[in-house]
Parts: C-alpha cells; sequence; structure tokens
C-alpha cells in the first residue's frame, strides 16, 4: 500500500497526518474547524483516500494557521505515499457539477508545484470558515505534494457548493492521477525518467 505519514508541530499548530492513496475512503477528521474537516471528509471519500488527521491550533485567534497546516502536512504525506512516483498515470483531471456550480480541476503529478486559483466567492465566509482560505488550503496542499494543480469554478451561486465542488474535484481528478497504469506500472511516466 501506498501510505504516507507526518507529524508537523509548530508554535501555532500540532499536526498528524496519514494517508493511504489505495484505500476506501474511509476517514477520521479532526481539525477544530467544522466546514474544514467536512470538505476534507469530501476529499476522502471521493478521491478514496483512507485519511486520517488530526490537528490542534491557535483557532482563539483564527483558522488561518490550521487550514494551512493542514494543507502543508497532507501534501507531504501524499508526496510520501508517492514515492519515485513509479507507475503513476500522472494526470487527472474532473469536471463536477454540484446543483448550480461547476468546477473543473486538472492536475499533473509533476513535482513541480503550482497552483491555478480561479475560484471566486461573493461572500467572506461559509459559516464561520473565512472564504480566502480555501485558496490558502490548495497552495499549501499543491506546494507540498508537488502537484500542479488547476482549479476553476466555471459559475455558481452557493458559496457553500463552489467549496464542495473544488473539494469533490480535486479528489476526482486525485484519484485518477494516482491510479497506476498496468502498462507501465514499472516505469516513471517521464521521458525524464523522473519526476
Amino acid at each position: 500500500m501506498r501510505e504516507g505519514r507526518v507529524e508537523r508541530k509548530t508554535n501555532e499548530t500540532e499536526i498528524a497526518v496519514r494517508v493511504n492513496l489505495d484505500g476506501q475512503g474511509d476517514y477520521q477528521i479532526d481539525t477544530g474547524i467544522g466546514f474544514l474537516d467536512h470538505m476534507l471528509a469530501q476529499l476522502a471519500r471521493h478521491g478514496l483516500l483512507d485519511l486520517e488527521i488530526a490537528a490542534k491550533g491557535d483557532l482563539q485567534i483564527d483558522a488561518h494557521h490550521t487550514t494551512e497546516d493542514t494543507g502543508i502536512a497532507l501534501g507531504q504525506a501524499v508526496a510520501q505515499a508517492l514515492g519515485e512516483r513509479t507507475g503513476v498515470q500522472r494526470y487527472g483531471h474532473a469536471y463536477l457539477p454540484m446543483d448550480e456550480t461547476l468546477t473543473r480541476v486538472a492536475l499533473d503529478l509533476s513535482n513541480r508545484a503550482y497552483l491555478v486559483w480561479k475560484v471566486d466567492f461573493s461572500r467572506d465566509k461559509v459559516g464561520d470558515f473565512d472564504t480566502e482560505l480555501f485558496r490558502e488550503f490548495f497552495q499549501a496542499f499543491a506546494q507540498h505534494a508537488g502537484i500542479t494543480l488547476h482549479v476553476e469554478t466555471l459559475y455558481g451561486d452557493n458559496n457553500h457548493h463552489i467549496a464542495e465542488s473544488a473539494f469533490k474535484a480535486l479528489a476526482r481528478a486525485l484519484r485518477a492521477a494516482v491510479e497506476i497504469d498496468p502498462r507501465k506500472a514499472d516505469q516513471v511516466p517521464s521521458t525524464k525518467g523522473a519526476l
């Protein structure tokens, strides 16, 4: 099984993550931030990742540090689970409809981190969660997983749907990209021979 385990401890947060790329979508998540937990559950379930996340952070200040550091730790765990990225499909994409919203995600397990974020929210918060923190999470995750990640909401009105469709689309695209290609299971999918 391709599994990654990361523990990250700073003066602001303490986070433990375990991810199994070959899972069933089982999850146990507690970041102390209800909406983030809900989004990470979508990532696990729709990406078929077994995911355990336990995070404690300085939520008395705000959710920024916990959200960003969770993205960092999860990205590091995914990178660890991918190893040399041998045999993976490498690329993945998904169009994810959620009622009136449609979001597109395309990604490359390139080991060259880059985020293109074209997602707009009409409100500053979804529930108690600052909508600006979604980009912080995706940036941290892409950077530390070594993923080129493009996220674009093509249209949508409901801010909850916009956020959730982005996480679900990431889940489906990541699921496709990490799958092992049976015709090239022993090779890194690059003419360079390394990612």
